[in-house]
Formats: C-alpha cells, structure tokens, sequence
C-alpha cells in the first residue's frame, strides 16, 4: 500500500467525517451531564503507515478557559477504549471502509496519553492491518 495514497485518505477532512467535532460534547454531555464542563475539543489526527500499521492519535487540544493540564487525562484511553460515544471500534470500521479493499483492519489499541504541551495532549491509536 502506497503511503503517498494514505496521506490523501487520511486526509483532515476525512477524519473529521469519521470523527466530527460535535462528538466531543456528546462524550461530555454523557460523562458529565454538560458539555460545557469539558476542558478539552478531541480531534483524530493521522500520523503515518507502513505496510502493517496505521498509527492515529486522539488529540485533545484545551478550551478557552479550563485547563487541560489539571484535567487527569492519563486514564483516558482506559475510558476511550470503551466509552460509546468516543466508539473506536466504530471509528476502526469506518476507517476500514475508507481502505476500501486496499488491506483491511484486524485489530487496534491505544497507547499512553503523552502531554505535547501544556494546552495538548495526545492518545496514540494504532490499527495492524492484514493485506486483503
């Protein structure tokens, strides 16, 4: 599978189709009753391929306001790997979909919340894939 061809997949705007902005204040709104009370916007990144993975991250970039560093985002991919509105065995399929044949998604996980910045973190998310 060609990277260049992935890189226009992956593309921003296909990602937001798979992971739209508005899924973040769902995913407050279900944790905690309001969506204004999230200290962070989540937004799925492309980082790069090779012939087995795809490797995503979650970013959470702070609101105006709150602050992202007091939040405990270290536990988050524990509640992302489950939580249903973040849904990322939903977001594996689609992205399954958006391959359209070229290989195909057999498995994910996520990785460690690592702190970029004070004002962004990220959660690693890599896909293996199995040539179709």
């Amino acid at each position: 599978m060609n990277t260049e061809s992935l890189d226009v997949l992956f593309s921003a705007r296909n990602l937001q189709e798979i992971f739209p902005p508005e899924r973040t204040n769902a995913f407050f709104e279900a944790l905690l009753g309001d969506a204004e009370e999230g200290a962070y916007d989540i937004r799925l990144n492309y980082l790069g391929s090779d012939k087995r993975t795809i490797s995503l991250e979650l970013q959470l970039k702070e609101r105006p306001g709150h602050c992202l560093a007091c939040n405990l985002t270290q536990g988050l991919p524990t509640v992302f790997s489950r939580h249903p509105v973040i849904n990322i065995a939903g977001i594996v399929k689609d992205i399954d979909k958006l391959l359209a044949g070229r290989a195909r998604c057999v498995d994910w996980s996520l990785g460690y919340t690592k702190q970029n910045s004070r004002n962004i973190h990220s959660i690693p998310l890599t896909i293996t894939l199995e040539k179709s």
